[in-house]
């Protein structure tokens, strides 16, 4: 049987646990704790949880043990202060002044995969994008498989209407369960989401913890086969064993990113210990030693560089977060 993690995705060897460090101080901490059952650190390091290797810290990262600690949080939050949620960190800019506020890290309490009637595959908001895709393969539901090709969890493909291959999340959620930055949990079916290319109606602070994708009947063998296709295509064309962040900028209409990156001349170009990848121009790479700032800072010269050559202007699909 096929293992659900792929060498490419070295990330997948994250355990997704926050840092195991308590709060010194009842006071100290950004709403009441009572009740409170999950991991809470103040001034949390955050690139070692996202695929750049780069940026500051969070002012402060929850990771809660259920999803009614985390309503529990949120609601006792009350707005006080902003709220981001982070996945595996594959599309993502931390910049180096860190991010304020909470950050809400969903790990394994929020990561469950299950096969229901009618070829529904319910996933947690924390579930990796393979995870999702291989138990669809052994329930023989077809569909999924597109979700191989995309470095990240359920919560953020929900969130941006990932896509790869000629597919995307719109073709196949049916609704999912969000915790809105009051604190209400409500289900959202697909039409209230608005979806549109790398994009949804989802307010900023708005936390997906579970998700229904519908599929197809499918040949379990087949499935795999598709998935082991995404898998060396991948592997093929994209930079993956690298420090990189994934497709930087999103395809404008008519035509790929890469190409308008290639045509203004900016294979290999740098900026500090940040590099556009030779392999694929619409990624980046930290070569090892680049902060967040030569990684942003070497985007924004692609895109000025691409407008001055081609008069297009590329837009970030890559999200940046965080002070300066």
């Amino acid at each position: 049987m096929m293992s659900a993690n792929q060498p490419d995705d070295w990330a997948m060897h994250d355990t997704g646990q926050a840092p195991d460090a308590g709060v010194e101080g009842a006071l100290d901490a950004p709403v009441p704790m009572a009740g409170i059952r999950g991991a809470l650190t103040k001034n949390a390091p955050l690139a070692k949880l996202v695929w750049f290797k780069s940026g500051g810290n969070a002012d402060w990262l929850f990771e809660p043990a259920d999803r009614a600690d985390l309503k529990l949080f949120i609601d006792q939050l009350a707005g006080a202060m902003p709220v981001m949620a982070l996945g595996l960190g594959s599309n993502l800019i931390i910049r180096d002044g860190g991010v304020p506020g909470v950050v809400i890290r969903l790990g394994k309490p929020f990561a469950d995969v299950a096969v229901g009637a009618d070829h529904v595959v319910m996933c947690g908001g924390g579930a990796h994008g393979i995870l999702v895709s291989s138990t669809a393969r052994d329930a023989g539901v077809a569909g999924l498989e597109f979700l191989r090709g995309i470095p990240g969890t359920v919560g953020g493909f929900v969130r941006m209407n990932g896509g790869a291959y000629g597919r995307e999340v719109a073709d196949i959620l049916l609704d999912c369960d969000v915790v809105l930055p009051g604190g209400n949990l409500v289900t959202l079916p697909v039409k209230d989401l608005d979806y549109s290319y790398r994009h949804s109606r989802l307010p900023n602070g708005a936390i997906v913890v579970a998700a229904r994708f519908k599929g197809t009947p499918g040949d379990p063998e087949k499935i795999g086969a598709e998935m082991d296709r995404i898998a060396d295509e991948r592997e093929n064309s994209q930079p993956l064993r690298t420090r990189t962040g994934g497709s930087t900028f999103k395809n404008p209409e008519g035509t790929s990113a890469w190409k308008l990156v290639d045509e203004a001349g900016c294979r290999g170009l740098t900026m500090g210990g940040a590099q556009v990848s030779e392999k694929h121009t619409n990624f980046l790479i930290n070569t090892g030693d680049a902060t967040s700032s030569d990684i942003e800072g070497l985007g924004e010269e692609v895109r000025r560089r691409v407008a001055e050559k081609t008069g297009r202007t590329l837009e970030w699909e890559i999200k940046r977060v965080g002070r300066p």
